[in-house]
């Protein structure tokens, strides 16, 4: 047992482990209502449109963090408005702003000479170098999410399984989506800066998809997806050790392998049940 073991007892292993829990969790509760709702499209949209304001921010020698927040939130602020006109799909209001805002981000990195090393970190983060004060900022961004996501989950059921309902009950589903969005958007801006977009949204959608299909309480999906964010992070980062590969990606391609593991485990058990029933 020594080869699992071994990573962990490397400091800088430890706090990128601790990091993916965090990031696991923050992700179970926002990529739930992701799954649930359907909106895995405006959650990559919103991972990768971030670039616009990273790389604004970067260059003027301003706080990343409030680029990234300022460029995510500008993104769900815009599906949000063109989703009322109605003329549009919120596929394609998604599908345009995505499109406008990563063309401006590539356009503004590459005015950069020195940005394209941080483009790299954008894309594919670097777990391995957390900090304290990293592994803070995802505990608070974790708390505030937890709390959000219990003030507002009678709002947010109400909203991802019957929205005319919801409004007829006076439950009030475009508040519901407005503070739903700012989870999503929490969850992205809080991890990204740690383990970039390819982990953040790996995390945010394949594991509460993978337990969504055995669960059928929300609660309990969340907690799945918990437990399987965190076993994605510790494979990862075995794996990542002993075969010299990219931590954050490496993470995030076992947590969409453990998703395919689930969707077959779940396809055989269909099988049997209807065998089962025609015998």
């Amino acid at each position: 047992m020594d080869w699992l073991v071994d990573p962990f007892e490397v400091s800088f292993v430890r706090q990128a482990l601790w990091a993916g829990v965090l990031v696991s969790l923050l992700c179970a509760l926002a990529g739930t209502w992701v799954v649930l709702r359907g909106l895995a499209f405006l959650g990559d949209a919103m991972s990768h449109g971030m670039l616009l304001g990273v790389a604004v921010a970067s260059m003027a020698g301003g706080s990343v963090l409030l680029g990234a927040l300022l460029s995510a939130g500008g993104m769900a602020f815009g599906v949000s408005l063109l989703g009322r006109s109605g003329r549009l799909s919120q596929d394609t209001s998604i599908g345009l702003l995505f499109a406008g805002m990563l063309s401006l981000g590539v356009i503004v990195v590459s005015h950069s000479q020195s940005f394209a090393v941080d483009l790299t970190g954008f894309l594919f983060g670097d777990v391995l170098a957390v900090g304290g004060r990293d592994l803070a900022g995802l505990g608070v961004a974790l708390a505030v999410t937890a709390l959000v996501a219990v003030l507002g989950h009678r709002l947010f059921v109400a909203l991802a399984f019957d929205m005319r309902k919801a409004h007829t009950l006076g439950m009030r589903p475009r508040l519901a989506h407005v503070l739903m969005l700012g989870l999503v958007t929490l969850a992205i801006v809080a991890s990204f800066h740690i383990v970039g977009t390819l982990l953040v949204f790996g995390l945010l959608i394949g594991p509460p998809a993978a337990a969504a299909l055995w669960a059928r309480r929300i609660p309990t999906i969340m907690l799945g997806a918990a437990l399987l964010g965190t076993a994605s992070t510790m494979i990862g980062l075995v794996v990542s050790w002993h075969a010299a590969t990219a931590a954050g990606a490496t993470i995030a391609a076992v947590a969409v392998g453990l998703f395919f593991l689930s969707a077959l485990g779940d396809g055989l058990r269909h099988r049997i049940s209807r065998k089962a029933i025609a015998a």
